[in-house]
């Protein structure tokens, strides 16, 4: 929150919102990796070790530095704009068959024109005010309005096959049911199928990088709740089989 996401984050008429996860858990490792290469190479040229101090805080704010930027010139905070965007319009999610959505990107002027191409005679595509991104962004309310009239007759995979083959970026919004069955991650073998002690065969979430030589692969499920308590500390830790059970007896694990 201090970094300045969730003053992004929602809609212009609502307060801030919190972004889905921890996001500066996510950014900052990557910083944290380039800093560790730095002192490995530095390390490698002078046979000295560096400490590394890195702020999460200050690894988000680098995906900030437009709004900053605006700030410290214009003096203007920027506002909460929803599924918007000042670079492109239409830009959002829109609704389709089935109570399920597309979303739908129109990023420059070719990409509009393919765009009302795809929408055929569609006299509204027409108006002069839709011309240019500017009138676009000017018109915005009735230009999502007349896009979600045409999207909500086709599947959101219908739409985004109809605007991917001419170009314009659009992409289905998919459920967690979409994402299980969706035909790539499959394809990729990203959700391995596991026999679980209490669940029975159940999907596991997988490698999201191949290796060529040593690919990975699903040995074994998730473990119940201290199912490896005692190799860990006969097999791992050494522990005697007296000062186990006297663990045990004594309630550390819990179970």
């Amino acid at each position: 929150m201090a970094g300045g996401f969730n003053w992004f984050t929602g809609w212009p008429d609502r307060g801030p919102v919190q972004p889905f996860g921890a996001y500066n858990d996510v950014i900052a490792p990557r910083f944290g990796v380039i800093a560790i290469l730095g002192a490995l190479r530095y390390r490698q040229r002078t046979g000295k070790g560096q400490y590394i101090d890195i702020s999460q805080l200050e690894a988000g704010i680098q995906f900030l530095q437009p709004q900053l930027l605006d700030y410290t010139v214009n003096g203007n905070e920027g506002e909460r704009m929803g599924n918007a965007s000042p670079y492109a319009a239409p830009h959002g999610v829109y609704p389709c068959l089935d109570g399920r959505w597309c979303a739908i990107a129109v990023l420059n002027d070719d990409q509009w024109s393919a765009f009302c191409e795809v929408l055929g005679d569609s006299s509204w595509t027409k108006e002069p005010r839709f011309n240019t991104l500017l009138g676009r962004k000017q018109n915005e309310e009735d230009l999502n309005s007349f896009v979600s009239s045409w999207t909500q007759n086709f599947t959101p995979e219908e739409v985004m096959a109809l605007l991917q083959k001419r170009g314009v970026p659009a992409g289905v919004v998919e459920s967690p049911r979409d994402a299980y069955q969706d035909r790539q991650l499959n394809h990729r073998n990203y959700y391995w199928h596991l026999d679980h002690p209490e669940m029975g065969n159940y999907p596991h979430i997988g490698q999201t990088a191949i290796l060529s030589k040593t690919p990975a692969r699903g040995e074994r499920p998730s473990p119940c709740l201290g199912e490896h308590t005692e190799w860990v500390c006969r097999e791992l830790l050494k522990m005697s089989d007296k000062e186990f059970v006297e663990l045990v007896n004594d309630g550390v694990f819990g179970v």
